[in-house]
């Protein structure tokens, strides 16, 4: 045999031998490789864990819309506070009430007034919220008289004087000027005894009832300065004084609420003008129909009349 031949039967063994190699054979591990991979593809995955689900939290309640005020609950008296968040209009009964820009609001009490009242606010939200007042009786002075009531009828010559002083108070009681006096604690506005109180009333034979008294007199001496309670705006000034209240200022403290100030000697004030808390509005006197030198101050919120010693401050 020649060696070429020889060389061909030796590689053709060594070929055999390498691709009949028995498994656990060192010349096996690289084969084996493929099969291991396959094995590790194969193991399934751990499934994904499970969805748990949780209820949405309830959002906490709103706080309950609901008017905030104090003042005097009773006849003749008054409330200050603020209305609910969101209110487009407020109302006392059936008597609208003014709303400033941060919510807070005023609102009076006749001297006759019912023993319950309601204020109500609609809100932006179309809610409407209402709240009922207990509005407290007075036991107001009165003085039976054993004569009997005459009211009298005025003349046509009177009455051509009296229909132009009336109508002009009535336009400045409804004024509604810009004013922020509503919204401070009154000061007195003259020094002096008091000689009249307001509601006080005569009783007459057969129980006819005279008009009762819509302010509070104070007898500070005739030529004694009084001043303006509160911030306001001069609605009306009469430098030629009225058949009755005299020499006449009315003072709009904003948002319904006004002064008058009837029997007046001098008047330092003219319409328009805009006053200050304490600023001199004239001195006290006696005109129009009065028994002497007095001041007669009267308070009115929209037509319902106010005890002005109800709304004084401490002093």
């Amino acid at each position: 045999m020649n060696r070429a031949r020889l060389a061909l039967i030796v590689a053709g063994t060594l070929l055999s031998a390498c691709v009949a190699a028995p498994q656990g054979s060192e010349g096996a591990v690289p084969a084996a490789a493929p099969a291991a991979a396959g094995a590790l593809a194969s193991v399934p995955s751990p499934p994904p864990p499970p969805s748990v689900s949780r209820p949405t939290p309830a959002p906490a309640p709103a706080e309950p819309a609901r008017f905030v005020f104090s003042g005097e609950l009773t006849q003749g008296g008054w409330i200050r506070g603020e209305v609910p968040r969101g209110t487009l209009s407020a109302r006392l009964d059936d008597t609208e009430i003014a709303i400033g820009p941060d919510g807070h609001f005023f609102a009076g009490f006749n001297r006759d007034a019912e023993p319950a009242a309601v204020l109500s606010a609609t809100l932006a939200d179309g809610r409407t919220v209402t709240e009922q007042l207990t509005i407290a009786p007075r036991d107001w002075r009165l003085e039976r008289v054993n004569a009997d009531f005459t009211a009298g009828v005025p003349s046509e010559s009177f009455m051509k004087r009296r229909r132009p002083e009336l109508e002009a108070i009535a336009a400045a009681r409804t004024a509604e000027a810009e004013a922020e006096g509503w919204q401070q604690n009154f000061i007195w506005p003259a020094r002096g005894r008091i000689s009249g109180r307001f509601g006080s009333q005569r009783i007459y034979r057969g129980g006819k009832e005279g008009s009762y008294h819509s302010g509070l007199d104070i007898a500070g001496g005739g030529g004694t300065p009084f001043v303006a309670p509160a911030d306001g705006v001069v609605v009306l000034a009469a430098q030629e004084p009225f058949t009755l209240e005299g020499h006449l200022i009315i003072v709009d403290h904003g948002h319904g609420l006004n002064s008058a100030f009837l029997h007046a000697s001098e008047i330092d004030v003219r319409e328009g003008d805009r006053v200050r808390q304490g600023q001199v509005l004239g001195k006290i006197g006696a005109s129009g129909r009065a028994t002497g030198p007095h001041l007669h101050w009267s308070l009115m919120w929209r037509g319902a009349r106010l005890d002005p010693l109800l709304i004084l401050g401490e002093d």
